[in-house]
């Protein structure tokens, strides 16, 4: 079933889901996942249409939902596919997916686990010898990467606000130069496996590290053992390439103007060289749920390493994250999935462990790096995993 609804206007803020995880606060070492496969319900239609009617609004231009239950699917799409035109948006877009980039990443390097081609528990530093200096004397395994408790100090980007960044969008930083930068500011903050500290830099390592192991490119090695398996197939990592291929939905940001006005700012095309391994991604809502359930199937990463994914780092006060994904609980359940933002965009991937409650969805927000109200993101979520 398909809903849609367009409307025509669009002026100033906001995101998705949330600004990190899934819409509740945060938690350390989760339950174990009890069963829901007793709960037939459907998804709840009404509510549903109700989120994302009234596209664009001053939240967001456009929203492609799916919900999966034991009772039945939802599709839904609103909005427009540009503000110029105010044609209806495009159902089956394709969006810049931010984060949700980390679930491939952590999945590629545990299938090169599986393949005795990386140990979980070896010092990176043993494999990137060129990248470390000697100041690095605290070993940093590779799982300290994946699930956040390297310690890395995080690497320099384009910029330190909107303006500043839209200014460069463009321009090509390399994530060797990011990974570089990171190193160069000296030994890490804390002694790894003892705090968690979510930073696109682990991330970025571990693109490096798909690399050097293998000998090919991380995009390749991505695609190879983790997007074809999971039938992925109108998903690609861009590069350098600030467009976006194929059918996609305008992204826009709320800019103050002087006066206190507010204009959309389209912010589509931006080079995301620098994201890379950590949230370069571009995908679409039906590639991202194939992804969610082959991976919990144990399609595309095999016991125990799939364990990893739901695990998270024991004895570190807090943790809430595991290798390339979060956990959450919501209205007595517990979901497992990550979220991702690019300006433009919002993303959302997540589900329970059994697949009895699945939710994805690209929101064109407004104002997609805020850590403000997110009124859409927040109307799908509470519609989607009552």
């Amino acid at each position: 079933m398909r809903a849609r609804s367009h409307a025509v206007l669009a002026a100033s803020v906001v995101l998705a889901l949330t600004a990190g995880p899934l819409a509740a606060p945060a938690f350390a070492a989760p339950p174990a996942p009890a069963s829901h496969s007793a709960d037939q319900r459907g998804p709840d239609e009404e509510a549903l249409r109700a989120a994302i009617t009234g596209l664009p609004n001053q939240h967001a231009t456009a929203a492609l939902v799916r919900v999966g239950t034991p009772g039945g699917d939802w599709h839904g799409s609103a909005g427009v596919r540009d503000l110029a035109s105010g044609r209806p948006a495009h159902p089956d877009a394709r969006f810049r997916a931010g984060s949700i980039t980390k679930v491939v990443t952590a999945a590629t390097v545990l299938r090169l686990a599986t393949q005795d081609e990386i140990d979980l528990d070896a010092p990176v530093q043993g494999y990137l010898p060129d990248l470390f200096t000697p100041d690095f004397e605290q070993p940093v395994s590779v799982r300290h990467l994946l699930n956040h408790t390297s310690g890395i100090k995080p690497g320099d980007g384009l910029g330190d606000d909107f303006a500043e960044l839209y200014s460069h969008r463009y321009e090509t930083l390399t994530p060797q130069q990011v990974a570089a930068s990171a190193i160069a500011k000296g030994p890490e903050d804390f002694v790894p496996g003892t705090r968690q500290q979510y930073l696109n830099i682990n991330y970025t390592i571990l693109g490096l590290l798909i690399e050097k192991v293998t000998g090919r490119s991380y995009a390749s090695e991505a695609t190879r053992l983790v997007l074809r398996p999971a039938g992925m197939h109108h998903t690609y990592f861009p590069g350098a390439d600030p467009r976006i291929r194929g059918p996609h939905n305008r992204g826009y940001q709320a800019v103050e103007r002087p006066d206190g006005t507010t204009r959309l700012v389209d912010v589509t095309e931006w080079n995301q060289a620098d994201r890379w391994a950590a949230g370069d991604m571009i995908s679409t809502t039906a590639d991202l749920e194939k992804l969610l359930t082959r991976l919990f199937r144990g399609k595309i990463v095999p016991q125990p390493e799939l364990e990893e994914m739901f695990t998270t780092p024991a004895g570190v006060p807090g943790a809430e994250r595991s290798a390339g994904l979060e956990c959450r609980e919501v209205g007595g359940q517990v979901f497992w999935g990550k979220p991702g933002s690019r300006y433009g965009y919002s993303a959302v991937v997540a589900g329970t462990r059994d697949l009895s409650r699945t939710l994805v969805y690209s929101v064109n927000s407004t104002d997609a790096k805020s850590a403000g109200p997110k009124p859409v993101a927040d109307a799908i979520a509470a519609a989607a995993l009552q």
